[in-house]
């Protein structure tokens, strides 16, 4: 497993964590940062499968 997915994983649980908080107390600046978060960690994570799939090739 790449790295790029573990960390994309990570970014994806941070994000859900700030986007729940900012949505219990009402920071929307919190909320917005928490969906970037797990945005990018999404992406990074699809990043890493990718590179996965080369290295098996």
């Amino acid at each position: 497993m790449d790295k790029d997915r573990v960390v994309g994983s990570a970014k994806v649980v941070k994000g859900k964590i700030k986007e729940a908080l900012g949505k219990a107390i009402g920071d929307a600046k919190l909320e917005s940062e928490g969906k970037a978060d797990k945005f990018e960690g999404k992406i990074q994570n699809a990043v890493g499968g990718i590179k996965d799939v080369i290295k098996e090739k």
